[in-house]
């Protein structure tokens, strides 16, 4: 028993003190950094995803502006071919591209993949922002869970340095607090790192 006593010394405590507060001040720090991490790739995440939007419905009208210029300029090849050049010459480089692939396959998928490309881009990027967001979010879960741990070390070092050197209580407050040190260590190591 006198050599658990160790615990309970002042050096000891004080020591704990000082290791836990830093380490609490640290996670608390680290876990403030993530989250506003996290807090940036969800507005990159929105812009993106607001800008695919606007992109998607300008790629909706431009596909309707297709159908009618090509319905306009079928109508018209045959007996008004100088309004069918006027026609033709308003179509987009995605309708272009698809008569001179395949004249009889005008709306193919390639068609509908070109005319959607700026779009799908930006969702793709949102999605790319939201994930990384994601990782950041679990970063700083990870480090509240820290905080929490040291923080409840820190009370018991605290506690143990306020009961006298002769009690049994100060021996197993500071064992607590050595426990949560290093559960705490334990789990700051295990903390996802976000790329």
């Amino acid at each position: 028993m006198k050599s658990l006593r160790v615990l309970g010394n002042e050096v000891i405590l004080g020591s704990l003190i000082a290791i836990l507060s830093v380490f609490t001040a640290f996670a608390s720090y680290q876990g403030s950094v993530a989250d506003g991490k996290q807090n940036d790739f969800e507005i990159l995440g929105m812009t993106s995803l607001n800008d695919g939007n606007a992109e998607y419905l300008r790629a909706n009208q431009d596909i309707t502006q297709d159908y009618n210029y090509f319905d306009n300029w079928y109508l018209n090849l045959e007996e008004r071919p100088d309004i069918a050049e006027y026609y033709q010459s308003s179509f987009s480089q995605p309708l272009l591209d698809a008569m001179e692939r395949d004249p009889d396959t005008v709306w193919d998928e390639q068609y509908y993949d070109d005319t959607y490309a700026d779009a799908n881009a930006y969702f793709d990027e949102s999605d790319a922002n939201f994930a990384k967001a994601g990782e950041w979010n679990d970063r700083g879960d990870r480090l509240q869970l820290v905080l929490m741990v040291m923080a409840l070390g820190l009370a018991f070092a605290a506690w143990a340095s306020l009961v006298k050197e002769e009690s049994r209580m100060r021996l197993l407050f500071s064992a607590f607090a050595i426990v949560t040190l290093i559960v705490g260590v334990l789990i700051y190591m295990s903390v996802p790192v976000v790329a």
